[in-house]
């Protein structure tokens, strides 16, 4: 086994053998002022949902000291969970309502599906990478939630059979707006996606129904997500 491997294997190990009394609900309210509030999300119910959901369950046991620091992390399978600040800005954006039914496309550590769990009545998510799929699972399964439902496949063919969907989240990148996706958003239905334009170009763009089923795009701001996983189905 390769050094580089190892390490993280260890520092886990260590972790879970050796846990340290680390105060997380202090850390989680200055990762919320710091992160998110100062950055102009103010919204109360996406703040409580912040401060409720426990951040560092969704990572390594070896990373859970950076858990609510302003940066990515690895969590496996090539793939990371999001900064705080781009989970809270991707979930203001759909405009999150208690009667509402969001899809969200890339599970990754199951942390945005949390999040939106207290927000939403339904969310189902999509994850391609298996591992990554059951683990999200027992994990929000411990944490007692049950408006979530699970699903291992292409992300990029959506989930007709629960369709439509009043919100939709795509937290991995595109190089172009997969139309299913766009078939599946309700109308008055919003959708935000991360596309890339070119190795180096990435945008957050905001896609809206309105009551006609007309489509209005909007660019948002540059960011840098991992790109998205295809299976062979997509057209």
């Amino acid at each position: 086994m390769k050094l580089k491997n190892l390490i993280p294997m260890l520092m886990c190990l260590y972790a879970s053998l050796f846990p340290v009394n680390t105060d997380y609900l202090s850390l989680r309210k200055e990762m919320i002022e710091k992160q998110i509030v100062e950055r102009g999300i103010t919204n109360e119910r996406i703040i409580n949902a912040f401060l409720k959901v426990k951040r560092h369950l969704f990572v390594k046991p070896g990373f859970r000291d950076k858990a609510y620091a302003d940066s990515p992390l690895d969590i496996g399978e090539d793939q990371v969970i999001n900064r705080p600040y781009i989970v809270a800005m991707m979930t203001y954006v759909i405009a999150p309502g208690y009667n509402k039914k969001v899809l969200e496309i890339g599970t990754g550590s199951g942390f945005h599906a949390a999040i939106l769990a207290e927000l939403v009545k339904e969310v189902y998510t999509i994850e391609i990478e298996e591992k990554l799929a059951k683990r999200a699972k027992e994990t929000l399964s411990e944490q007692g939630y049950r408006n979530i439902k699970f699903k291992t496949g292409d992300g990029s063919l959506g989930w007709e059979e629960y369709a439509p969907f009043d919100g939709i989240i795509c937290t991995y990148s595109p190089d172009h707006i997969p139309p299913r996706l766009l078939e599946q958003l309700a109308i008055g239905g919003r959708m935000i996606i991360e596309v890339s334009h070119s190795s180096k170009v990435q945008e957050f763009i905001l896609i809206e129904k309105d009551n006609k089923g007309a489509l209005k795009r909007t660019n948002l701001i540059p960011v840098q997500f991992t790109p998205l996983i295809r299976g062979k189905n997509e057209k």
